[in-house]
């Protein structure tokens, strides 16, 4: 985000985000936005307003590691339409109930800051969220976010503007027809769908189809343990589809190979998923193709020559770079 200007800023907006930067703490020698911001600043590094408001907050990768209660000043920025605390190491707390306060939030990134423990369900109550980012690095934290308390459907069924969800690494804890028809029901306008090793159940629920806007599905690390669904091939606008590590067996369709948007496809430790690659379409935009401990065969078609971009293919233990 573009810095703010002292000119930006309405004085009461400016004493908020200093009473905000007193009541964080952080590792200043690391910091490189909060240790700039004060009284005689020109401009604020992380911070984006309009109209003398602040609509835009980035404190990502500021070494914070507490400061934010339920009297922060953080939430009277009540004009707040992002908010980005990502890559900060909160020491395992929970999340701030108190954020439910920015009810105009669009965009908000939690990812890897170090919160742990149930969601609140005070974050259902942001319903204008078009991004919403809970995501965890594996191992990179101690605690673990967890919906065990409040259902995937609870925490969404308000957020019908929702576009982008990236829950990898929150334990969900559901099975295919329970975490299909939440999202299905609920967030019609998802383009991005990142929900790796969280506990999710197959088989994958033809409910998903509903989702017709999905770009992304990323579902590494859980346990389906079924087939490959072939309706995965009717998102015709998929352009990464990523099913590592979730137990798959059985033939591989066909027509999936060849959804024409496809840019990315990783069925890598699925060692009972059988096939053969088909006869690739002309132009075909797949650019990485990861196959490695798979019982799919690796005999390329003449076709393959059809896929120009093709730069990556993992085969068995191995990659091999096309250039």
């Amino acid at each position: 985000m573009a810095s703010a200007s002292t000119q930006c800023l309405g004085v009461d907006q400016r004493l908020l985000l200093l009473e905000l930067r007193y009541s964080l703490v952080f590792d200043a020698s690391t910091s490189s936005k909060l240790v700039r911001w004060d009284q005689s600043a020109n401009s604020w590094s992380g911070v984006t307003c309009e109209d003398g408001l602040v609509v835009g907050l980035d404190l990502s990768e500021e070494s914070i590691s507490g400061g934010i209660n339920g009297s922060s000043s953080l939430f009277r920025l009540k004009f707040l339409r992002s908010l980005n605390l990502a890559f900060n190491d909160f020491n395992s707390i929970a999340i701030p109930s108190g954020l439910a306060n920015l009810s105009r939030l669009a965009h908000l990134n939690l990812s890897n800051a170090g919160f742990a423990g149930q969601i609140p369900v005070e974050l259902s109550c942001l319903t204008k969220l078009r991004t919403l980012d809970l995501s965890l690095v594996y191992n990179i934290h101690k605690g673990l976010l967890t919906l065990e308390k409040l259902s995937l459907r609870s925490l969404i069924e308000d957020m019908g503007e929702l576009r982008e969800l990236y829950l990898d690494q929150v334990n969900v804890s559901a099975k295919g027809s329970e975490w299909c028809d939440a999202l299905s029901s609920s967030v019609p306008k998802l383009e991005v769908l990142s929900m790796s090793y969280c506990s999710l159940f197959g088989p994958i629920d033809p409910s998903l189809l509903r989702l017709a806007n999905l770009s992304i599905i990323r579902l590494d690390g859980n346990d389906l343990f079924s087939t490959v669904p072939s309706f995965l091939a009717n998102f015709s606008s998929l352009k990464t589809l990523s099913l590592g590590e979730v137990g798959l067996w059985g033939e591989f369709p066909h027509e999936i190979f060849q959804i024409q948007t496809l840019h990315t496809l990783d069925l890598s430790s699925n060692e009972l998923l059988e096939g053969s690659l088909p006869e690739f379409p002309e132009n075909g935009s797949l650019q990485t193709l990861i196959l490695s401990d798979t019982n799919i065969s690796r005999k390329f078609p003449d076709s393959i020559g059809n896929l120009r971009n093709l730069s990556r293919i993992e085969l068995f233990y191995w990659s091999n770079s096309i250039t």
